[in-house]
């Protein structure tokens, strides 16, 4: 059976709610899944597992990585993640001319240190709807056969 770990950050409750519903789908295509909280583990966590998923939220006006996500983000680097299977989720406010920057940033990141990314990434602006639901099912699917590929 195929593991998973979806790392994400959460202001408002969004976040958390996405990663929640991937990690659902997920189980429901036999997928067994660990959600963590990002302060509460490392980059190197993620190679316990087969699929490597971070849900993050955007902030401010200039795009930014949320606060308690940048020491991961950045010690992500120190890890090789060659060989393992990634995507990003994630929510922001289309009323930012950075809508979902954070999201974009964590892909460069996973693809920098070799991770190969298994679905084209989701943004939700704020919280996830029916069509964002069917968006996140395809991540989830997508997903799934990248890792069976490999």
């Amino acid at each position: 059976m195929a593991t998973a770990l979806i790392v994400y950050a959460s202001l408002t409750g969004n976040t958390e709610e996405i990663a929640d519903i991937v990690a659902d789908q997920l189980e429901g295509l036999g997928v067994e899944v660990e959600v963590k909280e990002c302060t509460q583990v490392e980059p190197d966590d993620f190679l316990k597992y087969d699929i490597n998923i971070i849900a993050t939220y955007t902030y401010g006006t200039d795009g930014d990585l949320p606060d308690e996500f940048m020491d991961f983000y950045e010690d992500m680097e120190d890890v090789d993640f060659t060989g393992k299977i990634a995507g990003v989720v994630g929510s922001g406010d289309t009323f930012y001319e950075y809508y979902c920057k954070a999201v974009d940033d964590f892909e460069a990141q996973f693809k920098k240190v070799g991770a190969t990314i298994g679905a084209e990434n989701v943004k939700i602006d704020l919280n996830a709807e029916e069509e964002d639901i069917a968006n996140l099912q395809k991540f989830s699917n997508s997903i799934v056969e990248a890792f069976k590929k490999k």
